[in-house]
């Protein structure tokens, strides 16, 4: 049984600092890219960052860049939050994906003139919990 486990979430005023874990068990192979999705009340959720499964490619939306790290060690990942603003207050939701998979599927989109979906919009496997962040003006 696949298992994600998110940590860290808080309250904390504008400027400050979080650091979120998500630690992965069960996980079928090495395979598996990480990410972060948030969803704020009366928003969509929205991709925050990713991370491959060998931890060499990263991605982050614009709204955090400069100000949020991801980094893995295994199936463990952290999300680094910095310089946090009150619009980043939102359910953080840890997210597990088969990176082999999407990158065959791509391939093929790719092959047939299709664009591939952006990491955000892919099919996502796992899922965590989730935790509250909460960013204080």
């Amino acid at each position: 049984q696949v298992q994600l486990v998110e940590s860290g979430g808080g309250l904390v005023q504008a400027g400050g600092s979080l650091n979120l874990s998500c630690t992965a068990s069960g996980l079928p192979s090495d395979d598996y890219a990480m990410g972060w999705f948030r969803q704020a009340p009366g928003s969509e959720r929205e991709g925050v960052s990713f991370i491959s499964w060998n931890g060499g490619t990263t991605y982050y939306a614009d709204s955090v860049k400069g100000r949020f790290t991801i980094s893995r060690d295994n199936a463990k990942n952290t999300l680094q939050m910095n310089s946090l603003k009150p619009e980043d207050t939102a359910i953080y939701y840890c997210a597990a994906v088969d990176e082999r998979r999407v990158n065959k599927n791509n391939y093929r989109l790719r092959a047939g003139g299709t664009r591939p979906p952006a990491w955000f919009e892919w099919e996502w496997d796992y899922w965590g919990q989730g935790t509250q962040v909460t960013v204080s003006s």
